[in-house]
């Protein structure tokens, strides 16, 4: 079943809502018939990221939205009476993790969770789900990482995404618990209004405005990337669905070099990326890659989104007048498949 069929009725929460992921899965809850209460700490009277990602949400008849830190905020009057919390609040970015930031790392990634998963469990929310990443396995050999492989992050970031989950995961196995959780382990989500600092929307502007980009190694770490929808789809899914708690992978289950990425641009548009390369950062791992089985089995969901088609969709969004010269999707790049048993 289409979880997006279902929804009319239904009461979410999203936290992170203001960010890229959080307002593209409050807009298809939305477009899906749920009502959505929304909270971020950034207003969008005074934050410009935060009133883009917010601009097609704050007049919709079916959200609210709530300007609020979730580690101090009383947090009772707004997951009372609703069906599925989609927590994706968190500070995100691998490099800037190390050092002084760390305490708000631990803040608003660990303590911010203990928050929402004490008031959802005491206010007998049937489930939450929570955004985690692929940042939890750490370095690895380029095979697909399994849920079951032991996690070892190579970052303050990571380790707090794994205690986030953790935590969550924690809470719902007591007992006494009426609350369901599940993490999703995302890998490297991008789309239309990806964040500034990621790296299709670095590789894309820099295209787009000739600034060089700065390509981190030589470009041959390879990523799973991820488009928003399928990241979307899958998210709803998991409130939805009638699984127990559990952590499982999204991912597109495809991998591409960076330099793979600024091949498909180059196509896209036919004109050079201007790059200078920098050494690489502490806790950059040399590639990520998705099994995606048990979200495919359990949730009834595939991603559908090509890397090709996704990154003309995040062009078109910077700019809808680029000359965009082929949709080819070949890019020469093998799907993970899952071998026979």
């Amino acid at each position: 079943m289409n979880p997006l069929l279902s929804l009319a009725g239904q009461r979410a929460v999203v936290t992170g809502v203001a960010g890229f992921i959080g307002s593209h899965l409050a807009a298809a809850l939305i477009r899906a018939g749920a009502a959505v209460i929304g909270i971020d700490r950034r207003s969008p009277h005074h934050d410009h990221a935060a009133a883009t990602n917010l601009a097609a949400l704050l007049d919709a008849p079916n959200f609210t939205y709530v300007t609020a830190d979730l580690r101090t905020e009383p947090l009772d009057q707004h997951v009372r009476d609703v069906d599925v919390v989609y927590h994706l609040a968190a500070i995100p970015g691998v490099r800037p993790s190390w050092g002084t930031r760390f305490e708000d790392y631990t803040a608003c990634n660990i303590l911010a969770t203990q928050r929402i998963m004490h008031a959802a469990t005491q206010l007998r929310v049937p489930r939450v789900v929570v955004a985690s990443s692929s940042s939890v396995y750490g370095s690895t050999d380029g095979s697909p990482s399994r849920e079951s492989d032991p996690p070892r992050p190579s970052s303050p970031y990571g380790v707090t995404k794994l205690a986030a989950e953790q935590l969550c995961l924690a809470h719902a196995a007591r007992g006494d618990s009426p609350t369901t959780a599940v993490a999703l382990r995302y890998f490297s989500v991008y789309g239309p209004r990806q964040r500034p600092d990621m790296f299709i929307q670095r590789a894309l502007t820099a295209t787009l405005t000739g600034r060089p980009l700065l390509l981190f190694g030589h470009g041959h770490r390879r990523r799973d990337f991820t488009f928003v929808d399928d990241v979307v789809a899958a998210t709803i899914a998991a409130g939805a669905a009638r699984t127990p708690s559990t952590v499982l992978n999204v991912g597109a289950g495809v991998g591409a070099s960076l330099r793979n990425v600024l091949d498909i641009i180059h196509q896209l548009v036919d004109r050079p990326t201007p790059v200078e390369v920098v050494s690489d950062h502490a806790g950059d791992v040399d590639a990520t890659l998705a099994d995606t089985t048990s979200a495919q089995h359990l949730l009834n969901w595939h991603p559908t989104v090509t890397l090709t088609e996704g990154i003309t969709q995040q062009l078109r969004s910077l700019d809808p007048t680029v000359s965009i010269l082929t949709t080819n999707n070949n890019t020469s790049l093998a799907p993970f498949t899952q071998p026979a048993i």
